[in-house]
Formats: structure tokens, C-alpha cells, sequence
């Protein structure tokens, strides 16, 4: 994530500005978006077995029309830019995370209640600041789908999960998402998104609210349609097995810390300020920190597996099909979403974005179906460009307080309005979906989003961005 704009820089002869990129080229990323949407409902077989030619298609009918308009340099160049400088850490990170969690179970006579299930959504939602919102679904998701494994009437409680856990929790620190890293990268102090703590406690409040009494209400038919939880004694005794897998959760953490302030030190730098790196093909370059990265996570996920019993893993039932899902889906939508990003970047000034509120919905919005990263520096950068005088002084120019907070949580907390926003909703809905979780569609999700999340967002503009 250590340079999430895939954008082309600069034009140069032969090739692409950002500019000039026709609105057109958007429909591959359209198009793969319908497919994830629309073809499990109608085809679910064929789309389980067809995902990975999906995936092609839609990013041959993006790069060959972009290399005729262009140059097949130029292409090749946009395509490995995204692949090496986003998507590779991108998959590497939720891969780490993945193996690690998948290591630890939680086990005891904790039954799916509502007041269990909102301590659990609360424990996670806070855990998301401190080892990020990947992290902590990868931690929690399995816990809470066993601790409601008896109940019939629970896809809400995934729902809720993907919404507090898997995106709003991550707001406090630039740990929790990888919009408030880039920003610790470009002068916001590590601990400024600590500002952001009223508003995320508002958040959970008023979701827990929601989210107790319609677990109260499915929990109740659960109970008078015959259902009971497995348990053997009652009681609240909680058992944590592979909990030296948190030693690599915490190395997973520390590489992710790395990868945003190594780029800053001089050691990393060459004489006109470049990150150093390998260099690939005509501006691509893999760079150092985001190799160290890599090898780090990729050291904890191997020493994990090493040092932990099968047997652990055999009772969160871990597959790999989760995974493979997100791997070979998310490839397609980073490759096919370079045009909208790139649109994005050439107009973001002109749209006449000004207000807190503005820069709330219009970043928010965007980061519901775009990868939030680079919406958040369009908007960003934006803000910084508007000539403000007091306020947060960044790289970017200087941003009012009021505003920053808005566009951070508006990346932040809307990447949970669709399945896509988010590295983790995706994996989350996958690790469910192998569970027995019935998960509603795209478009049943969109419900759920809009008809909840949407009013508490409102709230959220008039108690603090107006």
C-alpha cells in the first residue's frame, strides 16, 4: 500500500494523462462489478467454477482497448504499477492475516446471546485500531461463527460484524486502515486519528443499539423454534489455543508500521528524494520497504504454521478457499478499476468539493466501490489544495481539522456500505459463506448498508461535519 495511486503520473509522449482517459474504459470495472453481483444469484455453480475466466475477460477488455488507445508499454506499465505497488502487498498482508488468525481458536461455554454477541462486536471493533481492520475480522470471525454455530437466524450478526469490525473500528490509528497510513505518511501525527474517538464510540453506540435488538428478536424465534446452544455446563469459561500466534499478529502489525515510515527515512532515498527499490519495467519499481514488508508477514504466516498443532486448524475448519476467492477477484478489480481511479484524480479538483460535509459523502461514496486508499489522497490532496491557513499542516498543504476528520472518516467507515470496500468485508462474507452463514447477495447487502448504515451517517454530518 506504500504507493497506492496507479494513476500515471505525469504525460509523457506515447503515453496516458490522467486527463485524457475516456469515461468508457470504466465499463470493464462496471461490468466485473455486475458479475460479482448479479451472477451468484442466477449462475452460482458456474460462477464458482468460472470466477478466475471472469476475472480475465473483464481485464483483457480493460488493458487491450487501453494499450490500442495508448501503447502496449503504457499499459503494461499501468498494469504492473497496480499489480506490484498495490495489489501484491494488498494479498500478501490479507494472506499473513489469514494464516495467523486461522492458527488461533477460541473455545469454552460462551453461547451466541445478544449480550454475548455485542461484547464480541465491541471487543473487535476495538481491537481494529491497534491490529487493524484486517486483522481483527480475521481474529474474531471465527470465534463469533462458532459462538453461532446453533442458531439459524444469524446472518445479521456477520452483517453487523463487517459494518463495526471490519471497517468503523479502524479509524483510531494509522494501523487500523490504509487511508489513515497514508496520511501518517504525508505529515498527520501517528496519534492525531485519536480525535476520531467520539465519533466511533457514537457509532458503536447507536449500531450495538440496533444491532442488540434485532439479535434479541432472532434469538428469541431461535429459542422457541426448539434450537439450544451446545454446551456442556453453563458458565463463562473461555479458552484461547494457539495464542502464541499473537506474537505474529504483532509482526504482521510492525511490518505494516514499516512499510509507512521507512519510505520517509533517508536510508531508503536516493539524492533527489525517490524511495529506492528494484526496478521492473519503464517507472515500475518494487521498492525496499514494501519488500521488507512482504518478507516479514511472509515469515510470520510460515512460522505460524510451524509452531501450531493441525488440530487447531481443523477446529476453525481453515480451507484456503477464502483466500483464493478474494485473490482472484480483487485482481480483477484493481486492474479494471485504474481508469475511475485515474478520472478520479484528474477531476477531484473541479468538482467544487469544499465543505466537511462535502468531502464526507463524496470520499465515503467513492470508497464504497473504489479502493478507499487513493480516494482518500484524491480528497486529501484536494483539501490541501484549497489554500486553507489553519488547520492540520501536511506534505499536501494545510487541512482544517474539521475536514480531515470528515475525509477520514468517510474512507474509513463507508467501506463497509458494500461487500468491496473493504480488503476484509469480502473475506469475512467468504469465511461465513464456508461456514454455513447464508449471506445475502451484493444486492441484499446494499440493503442492509443503506437502509442502516446510510441514516447513521447522516447523523454523523450533523452532530460533526456541519
Amino acid at each position: 500500500m506504500a504507493n497506492p495511486m496507479t494513476a500515471l503520473a505525469a504525460e509523457q509522449e506515447g503515453g496516458a494523462s490522467a486527463s485524457s482517459v475516456p469515461l468508457w474504459m470504466c465499463i470493464p470495472f462496471a461490468g466485473l462489478l455486475l458479475c460479482i453481483a448479479i451472477l451468484p444469484l442466477v449462475k452460482a455453480e458456474w460462477w464458482e467454477e468460472h470466477q478466475p475466466h471472469a476475472v480475465a475477460l473483464w481485464s483483457i477488455l480493460f488493458i487491450i482497448p487501453f494499450a490500442m488507445r495508448y501503447s502496449a508499454g503504457t499499459a503494461l506499465e499501468t498494469v504492473l504499477e497496480c499489480l506490484v505497488n498495490d495489489y501484491l502487498t494488498f494479498i500478501i498482508l490479507l494472506f499473513g492475516l489469514f494464516c495467523v488468525a486461522g492458527n488461533i481458536t477460541m473455545s469454552g461455554d460462551l453461547a451466541g446471546s445478544p449480550r454475548v454477541n455485542v461484547g464480541l462486536l465491541a471487543l473487535g471493533t476495538l481491537l481494529s485500531s491497534w491490529i487493524g481492520t484486517t486483522g481483527a475480522s480475521m481474529l474474531m470471525i471465527r470465534p463469533v461463527v462458532k459462538m453461532n454455530a446453533w442458531r439459524k437466524k444469524k446472518r445479521h450478526i456477520i452483517i453487523f460484524f463487517i459494518f463495526l469490525v471490519s471497517n468503523i473500528g479502524g479509524c483510531l490509528t494509522p494501523i487500523g486502515d490504509p487511508p489513515l497510513l497514508m496520511g501518517f505518511m504525508r505529515g498527520v501525527p501517528f496519534f492525531w486519528s485519536l480525535h476520531l474517538a467520539p465519533i466511533l464510540f457514537f457509532n458503536m453506540l447507536v449500531l450495538l443499539t440496533i444491532f442488540y435488538f434485532i439479535d434479541k428478536r432472532a434469538y428469541r424465534q431461535d429459542i422457541a423454534s426448539g434450537l439450544k446452544p451446545d454446551i456442556s455446563k453453563p458458565g463463562t469459561e473461555v479458552k484461547l489455543r494457539g495464542a502464541h500466534n499473537l506474537i505474529f499478529l504483532v509482526m504482521i502489525v510492525a511490518a505494516v508500521i514499516l512499510s509507512g515510515t521507512l519510505p520517509s527515512m533517508p536510508q531508503f532515498q536516493d539524492a533527489a528524494g525517490k524511495v529506492l527499490g528494484i526496478h521492473l519495467f519503464g517507472e515500475v519499481e518494487l521498492s525496499y520497504p514494501a519488500i521488507i514488508e512482504i518478507v516479514i508477514i511472509l515469515v510470520a504466516a510460515f512460522l505460524s504454521f510451524k509452531t501450531t498443532k493441525v488440530e487447531i486448524r481443523r477446529e476453525n475448519h481453515f480451507t484456503w478457499g477464502a483466500i483464493q476467492e478474494v485473490a482472484v477477484l480483487f485482481i480483477g478489480i484493481f486492474i479494471t478499476m485504474q481508469p475511475a481511479l485515474m478520472i478520479l484524480k484528474a477531476n477531484g479538483a473541479n468538482l467544487g468539493i469544499s465543505e466537511p460535509f462535502e468531502m464526507f459523502w463524496a470520499t465515503g461514496l467513492l470508497s464504497s466501490f473504489l479502493d478507499n486508499t487513493p480516494t482518500y489522497l484524491v480528497f486529501l490532496t484536494t483539501a490541501g489544495a484549497l489554500g486553507f491557513t489553519e488547520g492540520m499542516v501536511t506534505t499536501l498543504g494545510t487541512v482544517p481539522i474539521k475536514m480531515l476528520m470528515a475525509i477520514s472518516c468517510g474512507a474509513v467507515f463507508m467501506g463497509a456500505n458494500t461487500y468491496i470496500g473493504n480488503a476484509p468485508n469480502f473475506m469475512v462474507k467468504s469465511i461465513a459463506d464456508e461456514n454455513g452463514v447464508r449471506m445475502p447477495s451484493f444486492f441484499g447487502y446494499l440493503l442492509w448498508s443503506f437502509g442502516i448504515l446510510v441514516p447513521v451517517f447522516a447523523l454523523d454530518m450533523l452532530l460533526f461535519f456541519l
